[in-house]
């Protein structure tokens, strides 16, 4: 029997229910390595205008479908939008050093900033959305992604000891100002998505990022009102966070998040998180991405199906790398994982071209 998608697994895992068919799903698939699968250019048209945007979406969304998905996984990051913002991703020196430069920064702004740059992005998502498919994503980073990116992680740090209150302000700052967003964005784009979701990486391979205190005190706190807006209009949260966050997962269950996302051999393989949360939360994730770049098809098929029979019937799962599929990571390996996943679900490979 053909295999038609139909978002409603992805919103069963999510909500801790098993599917009637394991999905797949990934946080990011770069669209260098599905111009490669699908022997065609289209990621310049992302740049251009509304109909542009319009083809741009069809070939991205027709990626998906054909790959056996169930959904389409599409953010833009709140960071991109943040004047001085580049500390996080490309180590630009943080704006924000001391009271002053809080101060003058322009909060207020943020939302309308956002919506200017990105209202095209999401009405061509919905004009172009696959039957039986919704959208899973959102604004993307959480609250302390947004702060390192105007900061820096050592200027933070230095920061939290020299001048407590701004460093404190500038959580509920960043929190006032994400809130606002969400609460846009679900007016005027929630229909298209199934699942909302962001990114927070709040940890590394063996701590926290920050002292887990801060983290209780000043980020899970700001999560619970964006949480809340989801539930209200009926949708599951997933937490994307990489690292090992363990100390602080109780706080985020209690928080409210219905599923979790991003796991790493190194820190733990995916079957333990299944073991110690898949009776609180729907695990996404499976195959560490750096197993992906470094094995053959071959070995990415038996590492896959050995994962997916450690963690199917514990749950709410759905099945993708660990992290994400940047440009880096070859499309054989990305293609090995999936096909192996539709091998388990008694469906064809699919290939390059």
């Amino acid at each position: 029997m053909e295999r038609r998608p139909d978002y409603r697994r992805i919103v069963d895992a999510a909500r801790n229910i098993q599917p009637d068919s394991l999905p797949l799903y990934e946080h990011i698939i770069a669209p260098e390595v599905m111009e490669t699968i699908l022997d065609k250019e289209f990621r310049e048209l992302a740049k251009g205008d509304l109909a542009d945007k319009r083809e741009y979406f069809r070939t991205y969304c027709d990626f998906f479908s054909r790959m056996g998905y169930d959904t389409v996984s599409f953010e833009q990051c709140i960071t991109s939008i943040m004047p001085g913002s580049g500390a996080l991703y490309s180590h630009a020196p943080g704006v924000i050093t001391d009271r002053a430069s809080f101060e003058a920064y322009p909060w207020e702004e943020l939302p309308e900033l956002f919506f200017d740059a990105f209202s095209d992005d999401f009405r061509a998502l919905r004009e172009v959305m696959p039957p039986g498919m919704k959208a899973i994503g959102g604004p993307g980073n959480g609250i302390f992604e947004c702060v390192q990116d105007i900061t820096g992680l050592v200027n933070l740090s230095y920061l939290g000891m020299d001048d407590p209150d701004t460093y404190a302000g500038l959580f509920r700052a960043v929190a006032k100002a994400n809130l606002a967003i969400w609460k846009r964005f679900i007016e005027e784009f929630g229909d298209i998505y199934c699942v909302l979701r962001f990114g927070d990486d709040l940890g590394f391979k063996s701590n926290t990022l920050i002292d887990v205190a801060d983290i209780r005190r000043l980020i899970i706190p700001a999560y619970r009102p964006i949480i809340d807006l989801v539930h209200s209009v009926g949708k599951p949260f997933l937490l994307h966070s990489c690292g090992s966050i363990f100390e602080v997962m109780e706080d985020l269950i209690a928080a409210g998040i219905d599923a979790k996302h991003s796991n790493e051999d190194q820190i733990a393989p995916f079957p333990q998180w299944v073991e110690r949360y898949g009776s609180r939360l729907g695990n996404f994730g499976g195959a560490d991405m750096n197993f992906l770049i470094q094995n053959e098809s071959a070995t990415i098929r038996e590492y896959v199906l050995s994962i997916i029979e450690k963690a199917w019937g514990h749950g709410g799962f759905a099945f993708g790398s660990g992290n994400s599929i940047p440009d880096y990571v070859p499309a054989e390996g990305y293609l090995a994982m999936v096909n192996a996943v539709r091998e388990w679900r008694g469906e064809g490979p699919v290939e390059i071209g």
